[in-house]
C-alpha cells in the first residue's frame, strides 16, 4: 500500500474515437463502444505507472465533438488537476484531434501535462494502435520534462506540439505529422526524448461567451462570391480562408474581402499543408500585399481549421485586437 501512494496520481479520460471503436454486427462496421477501463484492460502495466482515476466522458465519433464539449473537458482535466492529478490523459478520435488539442493548448493554465492520444485501428483490428498509443501517451504525460509544455499530442511514439501537428493521412498508422517543424519529442524504449526544452507559453482565459461563429471557406478554381457575401449577413462574426498558395484568392473574392474585413476579422491562411502565408512577396490583386492593405491578416504558419479556433476564441474573450500579435506569436 506504501508503495501503490508513492506512485504519482494520473488521470485519464476518453471521449470515444477509433480507440474505443469495435466491430458490431458483420458488415456494419465499427462503432464507440469501449469506455475508459475497457480501453486500459490490454495495458496493465499503467497501474504499476500511476495511481488512476479513470473517466469515460463521453462515447462518439470526433467529428461529433464541438466547443460546448470540449470546454467540458477542460473543466473535468483542470479538476483533476486541483485535486492533485501529476498529469492528464485523454483519448478520442483521430478526426478531430488536431483541432480539440489545440483548443485545449490555448485555454490549459497549468504546468501539468495535458496528454492528447487516439487510434488510426480499432480494437477490432489485427495491429490495433490503441493501447500502445496510449502507453505512450502516459509515459509522456508522466515524464519530467512533459512539464511546462502545456498540451502534447501523441501518436505513433511521437510527440507533437497542438499548434503544428496535422493529420496528414486518412487511414495510415503514421497519419500524424508536423509539417515543417517536425515533432517535439519521441518515446523510446518507453523514455520520452525532447528535442528542445520547453518554450514560453501564453494562454487565454476561458470565453464569456460561446455564441460567436466564425465561417471557414477554401478559395478554389473559378468559385463565385456568393457564400462569400453571405457571410456577414448570416451573422458571422469572424472569416477564415484557406487560401492558395501562400496565402491568395482570386481578383473577386479580394474584392468583396476588402468590403468585409472592415466589419469583421478576417484572416486569410494557406490550404497547402506546409508552409507560411507570405506577407511581403506578390504584389498583384488577391495577393497578401493586397489583402493586408484591404485590413485582411495573413495567418503565418497557422493553418485554417486552427486559425477558426484561434478567433473564436479571441472573439468569445473580447481580444480580437490581439488577433495580428497571436498569428505571428
Amino acid at each position: 500500500m506504501i508503495e501503490h501512494l508513492s506512485l504519482p496520481r494520473l488521470s485519464i479520460a476518453s471521449l470515444g474515437g477509433t480507440v474505443s471503436m469495435r466491430a458490431g454486427v458483420a458488415g456494419c462496421g465499427v462503432k464507440p463502444t469501449l469506455d475508459c477501463e475497457q480501453q486500459l484492460l490490454q495495458i496493465p502495466e499503467l497501474r504499476e505507472m500511476a495511481q488512476l482515476n479513470v473517466a469515460s466522458l463521453c462515447l462518439v465519433p470526433s467529428a461529433s465533438l464541438d466547443f460546448a464539449t470540449m470546454l467540458e473537458v477542460l473543466e473535468w482535466a483542470r479538476r483533476e488537476v486541483e485535486r492533485g492529478a501529476q498529469a492528464v490523459v485523454v483519448s478520442q478520435g483521430t478526426d478531430s484531434l488536431e483541432e480539440t488539442a489545440y483548443l485545449l493548448d490555448l485555454l490549459w493554465p497549468f504546468d501539468a501535462p495535458l496528454v492528447m492520444t487516439g487510434a488510426m485501428r480499432s480494437a477490432s483490428q489485427p495491429g490495433n494502435d490503441g493501447p500502445a498509443n496510449l502507453l505512450a501517451a502516459a509515459q509522456v504525460a508522466l515524464a519530467h520534462g512533459s512539464c511546462g509544455r502545456g498540451v502534447l499530442v501523441v501518436m505513433n511514439d511521437q510527440v507533437h506540439s497542438p499548434a503544428r501537428v496535422r493529420k496528414t493521412a486518412s487511414m495510415a498508422i503514421a497519419a500524424f505529422e508536423s509539417p515543417d517543424c517536425g515533432p517535439l519529442g519521441e518515446v523510446v524504449e518507453g523514455v520520452v526524448v525532447y528535442r528542445h526544452p520547453p518554450g514560453r507559453r501564453e494562454v487565454l482565459p476561458l470565453p464569456h461567451r460561446t455564441d460567436q461563429r466564425v465561417a471557414l471557406l477554401e478559395a478554389c478554381l473559378d468559385a463565385d462570391t456568393a457564400l462569400l457575401q453571405a457571410v456577414a449577413t448570416l451573422g458571422y462574426e469572424g472569416l477564415v480562408i484557406a487560401g492558395f498558395g501562400a496565402g491568395h484568392v482570386a481578383a473577386n473574392w479580394s474584392d468583396v474581402l476588402g468590403h468585409l474585413a472592415p466589419t469583421l476579422p478576417v484572416v486569410v491562411a494557406t490550404r497547402t499543408g506546409s508552409g507560411p502565408t507570405a506577407r511581403t512577396t506578390y504584389g498583384f490583386e488577391g495577393a497578401e500585399i493586397d489583402l493586408q492593405k484591404k485590413g485582411v491578416h495573413m495567418a503565418g504558419q497557422l493553418c485554417p481549421r486552427k486559425c477558426r479556433i484561434l478567433l473564436w476564441l479571441l472573439i468569445g474573450t473580447n481580444r480580437q485586437h490581439e488577433l495580428q500579435a497571436w498569428l505571428h506569436a
